[in-house]
C-alpha cells in the first residue's frame, strides 16, 4: 500500500538556485516562488516515498556575511552561527511551501513535517581550514576582488568569497532522524551541509566553516539507509565538455568514468566535483540509486526518465 510505512526512502538535496535563481536579487517573494517548483514535486512523491529535504545555503550565508561587514554597530558572528541562523530561515521556507502544497493536493492529514538544525561534525586537523575552497555568497566584481578582506577564487559563476570546507564525519542527529522517518515525517535537515562541529570529549564545539551540502547529504543518506538519493541543481544533469559546442549531457555514468572525467578537470571543483563524488560515496556506502538532475525534473528523475543517473561500475 502506497501509505504503508515501509515505503522507500527518498532524499532530495536541493541547491541554492531552488531558492534563488541566477540574476535575481534573492528577494524572500522570488524565493518562495522558486520554491514552488521543486516542493510541489516533492509533495506529490511523498504518497510514494518517505521523504528527507536537505537544502543548500551560499547566497543566504554569504548575505549574512556582507550584512556584517556593512556595520560596525552589531557584534559580528562566527560562521556556525550565521549557517544556523540560515537553517531556521530556509527551513521555515521549505516547510510553509511544502505544508502548503500538501494541502492544496489534498495530502496534508496524513503528512507531518518537521525541520531540524543539524550538526555535522568535522576533523578539526583537516587541511580544509588551511586552503579554503567552498564558494558563498554573490559574486563579486573583478574590480573588487583586490580590497576584499578575504580568500577570494576565480569560479564558473565568477569570483567569489570561499571559506574553509571540511569533510562531513558523522551527522550529530542521524538517530533521531531515523526515527522521524520511521514515524512517516517528512524531515528538513542538513541545511548548507550543517552546522560544522568537533568533537571536545563527549561534548561538541562550532567551527568557522561551511559544509559541502552534497557531501553531507551523502554521509545522511547512508547513515540512515535511503533508498534514492537525488541532488537537485542548475543544470539538467551531469555533461562532458560543459559549456563548450561540444557540450554533451550524460544519462548514465558509471564511477569508473566519472573519476576518469573528474581526473581529466571536466567537474569544476566548486559545483559538479561534489555532486559526484556526493553520489560515488552514496552508492559505495550501499545506496540504490543516485541522480543529478535539475530542480525541474525531479519527478521525473526518480522515474528514471530525465538527469543523469551515476552508477557503479
Amino acid at each position: 500500500m502506497k501509505d504503508s510505512p515501509v515505503r522507500p526512502v527518498l532524499l532530495v538535496a536541493l541547491g541554492g538556485n531552488a531558492l534563488i535563481r541566477k540574476g535575481q536579487q534573492g528577494t524572500i517573494s522570488e524565493q518562495f516562488e522558486n520554491l514552488r517548483v521543486p516542493i510541489s514535486q516533492i509533495a506529490r512523491l511523498t504518497r510514494d516515498y518517505r521523504v528527507i529535504i536537505t537544502h543548500g545555503n551560499g547566497p543566504q550565508v554569504g548575505n549574512l556575511l556582507l550584512q556584517q561587514e556593512c556595520t560596525e554597530e552589531v557584534p559580528r558572528m562566527p560562521l556556525e552561527i550565521l549557517v544556523a541562523q540560515t537553517q531556521g530561515q530556509i527551513g521555515y521556507m521549505i516547510e510553509s511551501t511544502l505544508d502548503s502544497e500538501l494541502m492544496r493536493q489534498g495530502i496534508a492529514a496524513s503528512r507531518p513535517l518537521v525541520s531540524l538544525i543539524s550538526y555535522v561534525v568535522v576533523d578539526e586537523h583537516s587541511p580544509a581550514f588551511t586552503t579554503p575552497t567552498k564558494p558563498i555568497g554573490p559574486v563579486i566584481p573583478e574590480d573588487r576582488v583586490p580590497s576584499c578582506p578575504y580568500p577570494v577564487r576565480l569560479t564558473e559563476k565568477g569570483f567569489r568569497r570561499v571559506v574553509a570546507s571540511p569533510e562531513p564525519v558523522a551527522i550529530v542527529e542521524k538517530s533521531e532522524i531515523l526515527r522521524l522517518i520511521e514515524m512517516d515525517f517528512v524531515v528538513i535537515c542538513c541545511g548548507g551541509g550543517g552546522i560544522p562541529v568537533v568533537r571536545e570529549g563527549r561534548s561538541f564545539a562550532g567551527v568557522d566553516a561551511v559544509i559541502d551540502k552534497d557531501l553531507a547529504s551523502a554521509r545522511l543518506a547512508c547513515e540512515v539507509g535511503v533508498d534514492i538519493f537525488v541532488i537537485a541543481t542548475d543544470v539538467p544533469g551531469v555533461a562532458i565538455d560543459y559549456g563548450t559546442e561540444h557540450q554533451r549531457f550524460l544519462a548514465r555514468l558509471d564511477v569508473n568514468r566519472a573519476w576518469l572525467y573528474a581526473a581529466q578537470g571536466q567537474f569544476p571543483e566548486g559545483s559538479m566535483l561534489p555532486k559526484i563524488q556526493a553520489a560515488i560515496r552514496f552508492l559505495e556506502g550501499g545506496g540504490k540509486r543516485a541522480v543529478i538532475t535539475s530542480v525541474e525534473a525531479i519527478e521525473e528523475a526518480v522515474a528514471a526518465r530525465a538527469g543523469t543517473e551515476v552508477i557503479r561500475g
